[in-house]
């Protein structure tokens, strides 16, 4: 039943990152404007456990191990979204993924890990904890391979 609830939240916690392209309307080419959609779900989870840590958000166990879920669950993605070199003036990925493609997917790699490993969330001091091991790893990737 739990996991029922889990996957309930972590769908509906998503749904607004499932609308068409309009977030990023910027962007032309469909193989970018995927993999920034991919990225955007990422970033959303990471939004969702920071907002709860800055008491910008309600703490909420279930939305923080949802927003978990989800961060492991479009991670494993992020390879395959980035195999193709493909240009775009909207796109926020440095030449550098491509440069040192291994190196980008072992940092994709560690952050689902990341997620998938963390504590699960049941407060803050457990939010916090999950919170400082996933961060870790996207500031890892931001640095060498975002604009």
């Amino acid at each position: 039943m739990k996991l029922l609830r889990t996957t309930l939240i972590a769908l509906i916690a998503s749904a607004p990152l499932a609308g068409p392209l309009l977030a990023h309307e910027d962007a032309t080419n469909p193989v970018v404007i995927e993999r920034m959609e991919t990225m955007k779900a990422i970033g959303g989870g990471m939004k969702t456990l920071a907002g709860m840590a800055k008491n910008e958000i309600p703490f909420d166990a279930d939305k923080a191990n949802a927003a978990l879920a989800i961060m492991a669950e479009k991670g494993v993605l992020i390879p395959a979204k980035f195999e193709a070199n493909e240009p775009d003036p909207a796109t926020e990925a440095l030449p550098a993924i491509w440069e040192n493609f291994d190196d980008f997917v072992k940092k994709s790699e560690d952050m689902v890990v990341a997620a998938k490993s963390a504590p699960t969330i049941t407060d803050t001091a457990s939010l916090g904890a999950a919170l400082g091991q996933v961060g870790g790893t996207c500031k890892a990737c931001h640095r060498d391979y975002r604009k």
